[in-house]
């Protein structure tokens, strides 16, 4: 496993071209604002950008807070990428992401003046100050509410050239190269069900699951995530509250990890309890 780095100030496009850059240096894995992503999916990490503080957002990014770089360490111990690309704003801050991670050194360095235009980096910083759009370099999923006949939210061009594209995701908007497609991929509200049922069905203390819900949030025109209601029938003798915080996070960390998608809340309604009569005879 090797080890290059993309540097460049904050908000000047990193983001944006960093899938272009790991395909063109062969790096099957990026690093970025505190996530690892391998070919395509994010495997580990928190993502900085969704801290509610600059101090917090910086942590996150540089893998200071507890049991963040431990959780990527072993990430990449398992998935074993062939070349890893670090982003950074800065070649210092490149080399103690390597340090905190105990990962090989850096061979090669590129820095954002060298692949962007100066018209092309304000045009960057102009959107991340005046509109708040931030990138996450992994692939777009649209998702289809079930009763709406049309996709959320056409693709549109991010920046003139025609090498990518990019949709909004909440906070996140997540850039897909054109090479890494070849059309789109459209997922059905009953494909989030399913996710939920095989995720709820696994724990000993849910005896069925019931209705499941979907809601989708928009600010305007923009897709901010999904809501997510479930009702379930509770096995009897298990502590509800610590179980159902438990699915609560299975669920959104397999929603999400399967599709791509923001899950920003999850909420269960504990209908009614099974009692296992033999069970509870010799009790």
């Amino acid at each position: 496993m090797d080890v290059i780095a993309f540097v460049g100030p904050s908000g000047t496009g990193k983001s944006h071209r960093a899938l272009l850059v790991a395909h063109q240096h062969q790096a099957d894995a990026i690093i970025d604002d505190g996530i690892l992503i391998k070919d395509g999916k994010i495997v580990a990490g928190s993502s900085a950008k969704m801290e509610k503080s600059k101090i917090m957002a910086v942590r996150r990014a540089i893998f200071v807070l507890p049991g963040h770089a431990e959780e990527v360490r072993s990430a990449i111990a398992e998935c074993r990428p062939h070349r890893i690309l670090i982003l950074g704003t800065s070649e210092n801050m490149v080399y103690k992401i390597v340090r905190i991670l105990k990962l090989p050194t850096i061979e090669q360095i590129i820095h954002i003046e060298d692949i962007a235009t100066q018209r092309e980096m304000q045009k960057a910083r102009d959107s991340r100050l005046k509109q708040g759009k931030h990138i996450i370099p992994v692939p777009t999923i649209e998702l289809k509410p079930h009763f709406s006949g049309y996709l959320i939210d056409p693709i549109k061009s991010f920046f003139k050239t025609s090498s990518s594209k990019r949709r909004r995701l909440g906070e996140r908007s997540i850039v897909r190269p054109v090479f890494s497609y070849y059309g789109k991929l459209v997922i059905d509200d009953s494909v989030i069900k399913s996710i939920v049922h095989i995720v709820a069905e696994k724990l000993q203390e849910v005896y069925r699951v019931g209705s499941t819900h979907v809601k989708h949030l928009f600010n305007g025109d923009d897709d901010l995530g999904i809501m997510v209601s479930i009702e379930i029938v509770f096995a009897y003798g298990h502590t509800i509250a610590e179980a159902m915080e438990r699915l609560r996070k299975e669920v959104q960390a397999e929603i999400e990890r399967m599709t791509g998608m923001v899950v920003h809340e999850i909420n269960i309604l504990v209908k009614s309890l099974h009692v296992d009569r033999a069970r509870a005879a010799h009790a």
